[in-house]
């Protein structure tokens, strides 16, 4: 796997960079939207004082250590971020993202998405995994665009919000072993089953 922290990466529309302190008015305007945050574990963000906590705990901290995946998507036409896309660097390698409402439907994420997932296979990661809210259906369909497949449904107490919700669990393998499942959420969690595929996913939307 890559041991340099954060490689930018560049597509059709966007560039994928670090965070920077340059951006903490940029996070703000990313993380205060409470209906981008409706899916997401932590409350939305209020004031400049907030962002800047943010940046040095999600961002900054991340970027002192030897390698990570914590993308700010920008704009091409002014470098500005509107969203972003993590992996996390642990045994799930999970992918995360979030946009600025306004954004919303150009396919702005796939188009990120994509280009991370693209990184990773090249640098030698075997599988990723995403999680979203069973009412998050945009979500799902964006996890499917990107060619991952549908493992299983559990339920868990998500904090900090300290409320229950239903997730559906997805993988998607770069090696051969495509009977691998990443099992931890569904041995924490006391409730959890694999839903019928056909019934869930007739249809795919554009993010």
């Amino acid at each position: 796997m890559r041991l340099n922290n954060t490689p930018v990466l560049e597509t059709e529309r966007l560039i994928l960079r670090k965070f920077t302190e340059n951006d903490i008015e940029a996070i703000l305007e990313i993380y205060k939207d409470p209906e981008v945050n409706t899916f997401l574990p932590w409350f939305p963000i209020e004031t400049m004082e907030e962002a800047k906590t943010l940046y040095e705990e999600a961002y900054a901290r991340e970027y002192r250590k030897p390698r990570g995946y914590r993308y700010a998507v920008c704009l091409k036409n002014d470098n500005v971020p509107v969203g972003y896309v993590h992996v996390s660097t642990d045994e799930s390698y999970d992918l995360g993202y979030g946009l600025r409402k306004e954004f919303w439907h150009k396919g702005i994420m796939t188009e990120a998405a994509e280009a991370v997932v693209r990184q990773l296979r090249e640098d030698g990661f075997s599988y990723i995994t995403a999680t979203h809210d069973v009412r998050n259906t945009h979500s799902g369909d964006l996890m499917r665009r990107l060619g991952m497949n549908y493992q299983y449904t559990y339920e868990e107490q998500w904090q900090p919000k300290d409320v229950p919700v239903t997730f559906r669990m997805y993988q998607l393998n770069f090696d051969n072993e495509s009977i691998r499942r990443f099992d931890r959420y569904w041995i924490l969690s006391e409730v959890h089953y694999v839903e019928d595929e056909s019934e869930l996913f007739a249809d795919v939307r554009n993010d």
